[in-house]
């Protein structure tokens, strides 16, 4: 198979622009506090307004950063996802970054658990190595808004047995020239590493990126020189910031370099890599680009307007190696001011929006919905809600509502009605009343089952019109009035309907 070969952008300023200082427009919450914060100048909310279960937790250790200083925990209950729902824009492009600061002691072991937005899983949170070091751990992506709001949700799993916990998380809406070669409504992008070469300094980020994307410092032990140069690149883009390119890594002419990077090892997968140049003083540089011995880019020929070189799914698997080589016309060595590496994520799909919306009606009219009822009731197929079962395809639909004995209460929306894929519903023992709505539009509906409950009412008539119905238990309810013939003569129905103040029919 053959590999991708990478894209080219070059653009020529005629000027220099300034770099805004408007604050990054989106959403930013402080997990577990309780009233706003102005923070850099920059307004954090507390998290109660968008997430409805967990426990507020304060640190005991001192932090620098007052994000840090307060988590919000969820218990761990493996395969429940808890969820925060955030008002977006539709269609909008937005950084999404969680970010991490274990509250436990020296002794306690950091949980790990599953990172997920919408109906995608995004990654595997694991904040031990960070934790042994002192430092908190954040994961960041990119993706499209396809609704009005979108869920980031923290999937409780069998990793281990501490409770999942959060310490900020941030919507920034991005422009729409940032990493647009990526097809946003079938993935999004998982950030692997963001680094500034030959940068020593503390992480860039805001005001100095305009989008307050973390820039880390290099810490590659190649004998490389740093080289500090003024450059005049400020609008390539993906809007990298100036900084990045006011030091580079460079070194001897006709030398070859090579990078281990990104860091560490990386799963199987297709990664969106970006690479960044500027030539910041006299003379040409040439070279050659590869990554794993495979041939990136060839006769790469840097300018002072900066380029980047970018792939969109370039297939990695372990540990990485780029290798810069001078060409022959070079006047010096290779050189490089920054990188982005993204794992491509296949997005996950969506619950069909009838239905979606269907259950959030049915979901305010329980007084008790259950805890994990957030984010999107189908997928990730392995954190459906709660008593739900859904069909397969990237757009499933619920075909099944199992909530029996689980001590509800409230009343039936209407709405159910609307979820016109379910098959079964079964509700049994619990303290729903007021009356059984109409259900008639269910086609498919096989198994109704309201018993040891508080209905009142009539039974609807309507409810006999269902061809695929052939289980209707109604027993130890208040329900009022007559048994509808259409269900007492309904070939193939088993009815029950005991326990009830039902009248007996009029004579025929």
């Amino acid at each position: 198979m053959s590999l991708p070969l990478p894209l080219l952008l070059l653009l020529s300023l005629l000027s220099i622009l300034p770099q805004s200082l408007s604050l990054p427009k989106g959403t930013l919450i402080n997990c577990g506090a309780l009233v706003k914060s102005l923070i850099d100048g920059r307004e954090w909310l507390p998290d109660t307004g968008f997430v409805s279960v967990g426990t507020l937790r304060n640190l005991t250790t001192p932090v620098l950063v007052p994000t840090l200083s307060t988590v919000r925990s969820f218990p761990n209950n493996p395969h429940r996802k808890y969820c925060y729902t955030v008002q977006v824009y539709r269609n909008a492009r937005y950084m999404v970054r969680t970010t991490y600061y274990y509250y436990g002691g020296p002794d306690d072991t950091p949980p790990v658990f599953d990172l997920i937005v919408d109906g995608t899983l995004w990654a595997v949170v694991n904040t031990t190595e960070d934790f042994a070091k002192g430092t908190s751990t954040y994961y960041e992506g990119v993706f499209l808004a396809q609704g009005k709001t979108m869920s980031v949700c923290l999937g409780s799993n069998n990793y281990t047995e501490s409770d999942p916990f959060i310490s900020a998380l941030e919507f920034v809406i991005l422009e729409d020239s940032l990493y647009n070669s990526t097809d946003f409504k079938s993935y999004g992008l998982g950030l692997v590493a963001r680094h500034g070469f030959g940068y020593t300094g503390p992480v860039i980020r805001y005001p100095d990126d305009k989008f307050d994307r973390f820039w880390v410092p290099f810490e590659g032990h190649n004998p490389i020189n740093v080289s500090n140069t003024n450059v005049s690149v400020s609008d390539l883009w993906n809007l990298p910031p100036l900084k990045v390119f006011q030091s580079e890594l460079t070194n001897g002419q006709a030398e070859t370099m090579e990078l281990n990077w990104p860091p560490g090892s990386v799963r199987e997968s297709n990664y969106y890599i970006a690479l960044y140049f500027s030539l910041g003083m006299l003379g040409s540089r040439v070279f050659n680009i590869s990554i794993n011995g495979v041939p990136y880019y060839k006769n790469l020929d840097v300018t002072p307007e900066g380029l980047v070189v970018y792939a969109r799914k370039w297939p990695l698997s372990g540990v990485t190696r780029i290798t810069l080589t001078p060409s022959a016309g070079s006047s010096g060595g290779a050189l490089i001011n920054a990188g982005e590496v993204f794992d491509v994520l296949p997005l996950g799909g969506t619950t069909l929006t009838r239905d979606v919306i269907a259950l959030e009606s049915v979901k305010q009219r329980i007084q008790n919905p259950p805890a994990d009822w957030n984010g999107d009731p189908c997928l990730p197929r392995q954190y459906s809600w709660t008593g739900i079962t859904c069909s397969s395809g990237p757009r499933p639909r619920v075909v099944t509502l199992n909530l029996t004995s689980m001590g509800l209460s409230g009343s039936l929306s209407p709405s159910f009605a609307n979820m016109t894929a379910l098959s079964n519903i079964w509700l049994g023992k619990n303290n729903f009343s007021g009356p059984i709505p109409d259900l008639s539009s269910l086609k498919r509906l096989e198994k109704l089952h309201l018993e040891d409950n508080h209905f009142s009412g009539d039974i609807p008539s309507s409810l006999g019109n269902i061809d695929s119905l052939h289980e209707l238990f109604l027993q130890n309810n208040n329900l009022t009035g007559q048994v509808p013939t259409s269900l007492t003569g309904k070939s193939g129905l088993d009815l029950r309907t005991s326990g009830n103040s039902l009248s007996a029919p009029p004579p025929s």
